[in-house]
């Protein structure tokens, strides 16, 4: 889809990236690093608020920290230059192709800063906020369903903060906490519900999107893939990097790379100081490959399937919530693999063209994770 504005594509993500790596060398240097008990106690510093904002951007795999996030936006910066290189080893294109990563990073980080200095007052309240959520959510898809451009990036930003991250407080402190549900339930919903009411004002107000509601066209594979062992290990690790609409390799590299160093310099740090890094990650890698396995004939038939689902909703949630024994990573991950996909895909196929799909997919990650985590309890017994 052709770009408004396309000799003047935003110079954030460089910006950024700029600083995320002066921030990397200047811990490393003093040899400092806080856990997550001490970060959320002195998020009324300034480097601590600004550690909180960058782990945001890590956030949606529940690994909240910087170093995730740092590892995160370099693979996909890098993902970005070999797409537009044309490089055979950039794996699957970023942003399924699309080249719009620069808008949808600038988008999305927009996003999460306005929600920050809308929002962030709520952190004072000394409780988990789901700051995060306009990072992951409504910015990025009306930059993928209606294409680049400052006018898409703002106005997504400017929804997102103002409509996506609200719904989501609302819904994780007077329903979540109230409830004792996990609070990924009210992150997605306050998601799901914010974009319909985004998405209906769009229709409305089309200026608000250049006057057009034509979805950004994808490049075509350069060579069909051949679905064997190579093309199923590369989809488990690009899974990873899905929930930011990334789907690369190579960002996903970056955030595992990110967490596991983050746990090796500080294990109380990443995960919110659950020590239960490593039995997250091997649940969300065993979901991504029973869904990659599982749904290998609707990967086949339709280039894309939500089989990264279970990695940022119902593994966490459960290895969090009932422990990180194998009763639970392997319950969690085969019934969120078997499950939450084509739950995702029912949901998004009934959605009118004006909206994105992705709201079908953080649909199913609320109703998925409700239904499913008391069963793995069930399940795990008292091993959990």
């Amino acid at each position: 889809m052709e770009q408004t504005f396309p000799s003047r594509r935003p110079h954030t993500p460089s910006v950024i990236l700029s600083g995320l790596a002066v921030l990397l060398i200047v811990n490393l240097a003093l040899g400092q690093w806080p856990d997550y008990a001490q970060l959320t106690a002195t998020l009324d510093q300034p480097l601590s608020r600004l550690r909180w904002i960058i782990g945001d951007i890590s956030e949606v795999a529940f690994y909240k920290h910087e170093l995730p996030a740092l590892g995160l936006l370099l693979g996909a910066g890098l993902a970005h230059w070999t797409h537009v290189r044309g490089y055979r080893w950039q794996g699957f294109a970023i942003c399924y192709g699309t080249g719009l990563w620069p808008w949808l990073f600038t988008s999305s980080l927009l996003g999460l800063l306005l929600s920050h200095a809308l929002w962030g007052w709520t952190l004072s309240s000394g409780t988990w906020q789901p700051t995060f959520v306009a990072f992951v959510s409504l910015p990025a898809a009306m930059v993928l369903l209606f294409g680049g451009g400052w006018r898409v990036a703002i106005n997504g930003a400017l929804l997102g903060a103002l409509l996506v991250t609200p719904m989501s407080l609302l819904l994780v402190n007077y329903l979540c906490y109230p409830l004792q549900l996990p609070v990924v339930i009210g992150n997605v919903s306050g998601m799901a519900l914010a974009s319909v009411v985004a998405f209906l004002l769009c229709r409305r107000f089309p200026s608000l999107v250049r006057g057009g509601l034509q979805p950004a066209t994808p490049v075509p594979f350069a060579t069909k893939p051949d679905y064997g062992v190579l093309w199923t290990l590369r989809r488990v690790l690009a899974d990873f990097s899905e929930a930011p609409f990334f789907g690369n390799e190579l960002a996903s590299l970056g955030l595992l790379l990110g967490v596991l160093l983050a746990y090796v310099l500080t294990p109380a740090a990443p995960a919110y100081g659950s020590h239960l890094v490593l039995q997250m990650v091997i649940g969300q890698a065993l979901a991504s490959l029973v869904g990659v396995l599982v749904w290998r004939r609707q990967w086949m038939e339709h280039g894309w399937y939500p089989t990264y689902i279970p990695i940022v909703s119902i593994v966490p949630a459960a290895v969090l919530t009932l422990g990180g024994s194998w009763q639970v990573i392997v319950a969690s991950a085969v019934l969120g693999a078997l499950v939450a996909p084509p739950l995702a895909v029912a949901i998004s196929q009934r959605l009118p063209a004006y909206m994105h799909g992705y709201i079908g997919n953080v649909l199913s990650m609320a109703i998925s994770t409700q239904g499913i985590l008391p069963l793995v309890g069930l399940l795990a017994g008292g091993n959990a």
